[in-house]
């Protein structure tokens, strides 16, 4: 049987039907891997891994003292020591020595990230304080702390790795693949799979500039073990918190397990040093690149499908999350990926499946306790199931994370309303109104309390991450378009056919043909028609699309529920933007008029 599966695997062909099954990729997998045995029995419970592999050897020797670190402080004896900047076998060692989760059958390593299994936003702070406090956008998203807590805090941090802490772990790492614009970050950690998620999603350093790295420009210490018992007193919204202190270029999180709580606090902080000290745009995107070095940017929330589309066997892939855009062009905050898993699979995203081996860390995912194999279909622990894994792991990359300025920019957005044509074409002054809308749906399961499909409006596809108002990234953007002539387009990644729970989502091979269509030209052939509310431009035809696909009220049984429909869906838009109606003045006309 081995023997066929290899013959299937080498000699069937590849493409959207070649691709080798997921059952038969993972029969290969398990013949090929060694056998992974428990020194004891493993069991799943109480939402925990329990049980150690048998693949641990002795504790890795390297170690820096905390003293030549500059850490004396979270030290209780001089000669205290950390585990600083492991190598991935080393990290193996440690993770394997500890009960925090299990190596699956491709070599991953799997964990549970407790009860939060996404980011906590309500739980983030930031001092306020002079000077930063005159910039900073605050409100919802930026909830300020005065210093006195943030001390006391501070306070609990350090007496907390002195007393409880056992094994520290430290990583000096950049972000910022552009030296000119590159800060440099230290995260100290008391779990070894924290410190396996900022090795792969931050740029490690070479042996040189780790000898040379000197003093971090930010810290951030991770005590997922403490929490503040006295948070009402302290005017937090919980005991869990993730608290900046800008002037003092550090950050604590306490109480929080998910790794994304360290990766999005340093994009927050690129938000707020690259517009306002090195006059460079800071994205919520992904960025690709094409035989010809033509830059595509994808914009988008979480769900909207900036991994998936970035992602693209013909194109080298620069980063799926964070970059910036300098004088010189585009580069990635990040050195990984971090990737949804939720029904992922070998036939619709074979590049992300092929990256989770050795080295990939994957939270949240149902693994079974037998086999090892990862259910990425089964949504019990939650729906928010992800995996980093080092750009490396991708085949087909850009190794410098970077490139030369767009050629396009291309806005994602998942429409739960099932309303929005599949691609749009937008003039410049339709993209900066849909930049600083940043829209897209929330459906039912994404939030608790969610039953029917909600609008979320997030201005320049992240406002959860910024630390300036919204119209400074804007105005960056303005200038950048202008400059560069850069061609914009809106594709909805969401429902046709009827709204959620009518119709069904959009297919990636739909989605994949329009953005082709804009990367091979053959949408600048096309015939267009003007849209009769949102006043954009939609190719009434493309290669290997549905025509009727194209115009989403063909898709529609009811055609009057549709028109009433994308009528409440412009009323939405044109509610939000007057939030910003004096901020970006001129730009109300190129977007839904309420009626």
């Amino acid at each position: 049987m081995f023997s066929r599966l290899i013959k299937r695997a080498i000699f069937k062909p590849r493409g959207a039907r070649g691709i080798m099954s997921q059952r038969t990729t993972m029969l290969l997998r398990q013949r090929a891997l060694p056998s992974l045995t428990l020194s004891k029995p493993f069991e799943y419970m109480n939402k925990r891994f329990v049980g150690n592999p048998p693949t641990a050897t002795s504790k890795s020797m390297k170690t820096k003292s905390l003293h030549n670190l500059g850490l004396d402080l979270i030290s209780p004896v001089s000669d205290t020591v950390a585990y600083h900047n492991l190598s991935y076998g080393e990290l193996f060692d440690h993770e394997a020595r500890h009960s925090d989760g299990v190596f699956t059958n491709d070599g991953a390593f799997s964990v549970l990230t407790g009860k939060f299994t996404g980011r906590s936003p309500l739980d983030k702070f930031i001092v306020k304080q002079s000077p930063s406090d005159k910039d900073i956008w605050w409100g919802d998203i930026n909830r300020p702390i005065t210093t006195e807590v943030y001390d006391i805090l501070e306070k609990k941090v350090i007496d907390y790795y002195r007393n409880s802490v056992k094994d520290v772990y430290v990583f000096d790492g950049f972000c910022g693949a552009h030296k000119q614009n590159r800060r440099k970050v230290r995260f100290i950690t008391e779990k070894s799979w924290h410190h396996h998620f900022v090795k792969n999603m931050f740029i490690n350093p070479t042996k040189e500039e780790l000898e040379n790295f000197g003093k971090p420009d930010f810290t951030v210490i991770n005590c997922y073990g403490l929490t503040d018992e006295k948070w009402e007193k302290h005017g937090l919204h919980s005991e869990v918190f993730a608290a900046f202190n800008i002037e003092k270029a550090t950050a604590l999180i306490g109480g929080a397990w998910y790794g994304g709580e360290m990766k999005k606090g340093i994009f927050s902080m690129m938000h707020y040093w690259l517009p306002k000290f090195d006059h460079t745009l800071s994205m919520h995107c992904s960025a690709n690149i094409g035989a010809e070095d033509d830059v595509a940017l994808f914009f988008g929330l979480s769900g909207t499908g900036k991994t998936t589309l970035s992602t693209d066997p013909h194109r080298r892939l620069i980063g799926d999350d964070e970059h910036g855009w300098d004088d010189e062009g585009i580069f990635n905050f990040e050195g990984g990926c971090y990737a949804k898993t939720t029904n992922l699979s070998y036939e619709t995203e074979p590049e992300i499946m092929g990256a989770i081996k050795a080295g990939a860390l994957l939270e949240n995912v149902w693994t079974d306790p037998s086999t090892r194999e990862c259910d990425y279909f089964n949504n019990t622990i939650t729906e928010n199931g992800r995996v980093s894994y080092p750009l490396e792991h991708i085949e087909n990359r850009q190794d410098s994370k970077s490139g030369p300025p767009p050629k396009y920019i291309i806005f994602l957005c998942c429409d739960a309303f099932g309303t929005l044509p599949p691609i749009a074409k937008l003039n410049p002054g339709q993209a900066m109104y849909h930049f600083v809308s940043g829209y897209t749906a929330k459906v039912a399961g994404t939030e608790r309390g969610i039953k029917e499909p909600m609008p979320n409006f997030s201005p320049c596809y992240g406002a959860a991450f910024l630390t300036l108002h919204p119209m400074k990234y804007a105005e960056l953007f303005k200038q950048k378009l202008e400059q560069f002539n850069v061609p914009c387009y809106l594709v909805n990644t969401g429902w046709s056919g009827g709204r959620y729970g009518e119709g069904k989502r959009m297919s990636i091979k739909t989605t994949r043909e329009c953005i082709n269509s804009i990367f091979n030209g053959s949408i600048d052939n096309a015939t267009f028609r003007k849209d009769d509310i949102f006043h954009f431009e939609v190719p009434e035809s493309l290669p290997n699309v549905d025509s009727n696909i194209l115009n989403p009220r063909n898709t529609w049984q009811n055609k009057d529920d549709y028109d009433k429909q994308y009528k409440e869906l412009g009323n939405m838009f044109a509610k939000n933007f007057k939030l910003y109606a004096t901020d970006a003045k001129g730009y109300e006309g190129f977007g839904p008029v309420s009626q």
